[in-house]
């Protein structure tokens, strides 16, 4: 970084991000098995994620706003011990629950109720330490430093299910992870109110953008370093006719890949018939099999092989639905780790390619409206998908995947056919995902 940004103020504003994205996918990641071992009903586990899915995205443009308002390191506390009391609390609640101290009803309530901070104040931190980047770095530098910020969100998506059965100790079990993270989350917010230098409130170089929820399976996508670089101009709508296809098909795909990654940590415990703690080494080794699957596409594939947004569209859902087909009929864990990979791989093409389709739909002007839109419909996705996922898994296991297929199949017909997925663009290969996230 420049003599602007020193590199220990760009580490600790890594680091937050770093820590909130791998402690939020730990806790999906050890969720399933909680839920069985407490016996809550799977339907609820998915419930307490689309609440909190719900809560992000209704306040992430606030918090969004409030980084120019009120100084973005406080904005950063704010988001980091949001985080820390939310993830702390969550894991006294699972304790007590795991230990029979609570019946899995008063275990949900309260479970949900801790959840609820992370959802309401948790992204506060991303918009702040973005907007701390773009008033500290020159033009030429700002566009890589935001994206290695933003790069954060999908190493944390590896580490966060890395390292949570590490935690899982013989007496706080289950809950070990949460408490880990929630005292690295405290460790940071002391690391930032001591050494991070203080910012005066209002609007600098680029502003902070709203961020999809860091989740389990969910694809960067290039709208959330755009929309910080160009800051908040009139708002574009999902129905647009410029960019409706677009926004249609990722919605789609983002709702398919909420709904059945949603799904596939009962799938594991079940189709293994292991108990929860045998099988929660397996899950997190899926769940790292699918980030790295995505992070290749993302930060290698897409450059590498030159592909228009429509090819990686079309590519894209065939992938995913090939995988998502795979998960179904998967005769072992090997070839489910196979199939969660292939249809991660897929996700890690098709989301960066309607975003940078999107993107190109539009003018300079509007560039930086319609990455807010597209990080509106990324976040809606995980929102009510969870639910519809479980809910069709509970019906029989295997249908929420091939669902999923057809649907995926789907898509790739509608972005072959569709005039305006399918045109020919000037731009030949997208920005590199690396270089744009969420």
């Amino acid at each position: 970084m420049s003599a602007s940004m020193p590199r220990r103020d760009f580490g600790l504003l890594f680091t937050v991000l770093l820590v909130v994205a791998a402690g939020n996918t730990a806790l999906q990641s050890v969720l399933p098995a909680i839920g069985r071992e407490i016996r809550i009903p799977d339907m609820l586990i998915a419930v307490i994620f689309s609440f909190s899915a719900l809560l992000w995205t209704a306040s992430a443009p606030f918090w969004a706003r409030q980084s120019d308002l009120r100084g973005r390191k406080r904005l950063m506390q704010v988001g980091m011990a949001g985080f820390g009391v939310s993830t702390l609390l969550c894991a006294f609640v699972i304790l007590g629950g795991l230990k029979g101290l609570l019946v899995p009803v008063a275990t949900f309530a309260l479970f949900a109720a801790a959840r609820s901070l992370f959802g309401i104040f948790g992204s506060a931190s991303n918009p702040a330490a973005q907007a701390y980047v773009a008033g500290r770095t020159s033009e030429a530098e700002r566009t890589n430093g935001l994206a290695t910020l933003s790069s954060a969100f999908g190493l944390g998506t590896i580490l966060g299910p890395a390292v949570a059965p590490l935690f899982i100790l013989p007496w706080v079990t289950f809950a070990g992870p949460l408490f880990a993270f929630a005292l690295l989350s405290f460790a940071v917010l002391v690391a930032i109110t001591k050494y991070l230098p203080d910012d005066a409130p209002g609007p600098r170089a680029g502003s902070g953008a709203a961020a999809a929820m860091p989740s389990l399976g969910s694809a960067n996508t290039g709208a959330h370093v755009t929309a910080a670089q160009r800051g908040r101009g009139p708002r574009i709508s999902w129905r647009d006719p410029r960019v409706k296809p677009f926004m249609i098909y990722g919605f789609f795909s983002g709702s398919i890949q909420a709904a059945t990654g949603q799904a596939l940590g009962f799938l594991i415990i079940d189709r293994l018939s292991q108990s929860p703690a045998e099988a929660q080494p397996l899950i997190s080794i899926t769940f790292m099999a699918g980030a790295a699957a995505t992070l290749l596409a993302q930060w290698g594939l897409i450059r590498m092989l030159h592909m228009t947004p429509g090819t990686l569209m079309r590519w894209g859902a065939a992938l995913a639905a090939a995988g998502t087909l795979g998960i179904a009929v998967a005769p072992s864990f090997h070839a489910l780790v196979v199939a969660y990979a292939l249809s991660s791989l897929g996700y890690g093409f098709a989301r960066p390619g309607f975003t940078a389709g999107a993107s190109l739909m539009v003018g300079e002007k509007d560039q930086g409206s319609v990455a807010g839109a597209i990080t509106a419909v990324n976040g809606s996705c995980f929102i009510f998908a969870p639910a519809v996922g479980i809910g069709l898994y509970e019906l029989n296991p295997p249908v929420p995947y091939l669902l999923g297929a057809v649907g995926l199949a789907a898509l790739v017909a509608y972005a072959w056919f569709d005039r305006t997925l399918h045109r020919n663009w000037e731009v030949a290969t997208p920005d590199a995902p690396h270089d744009n996230v969420h």
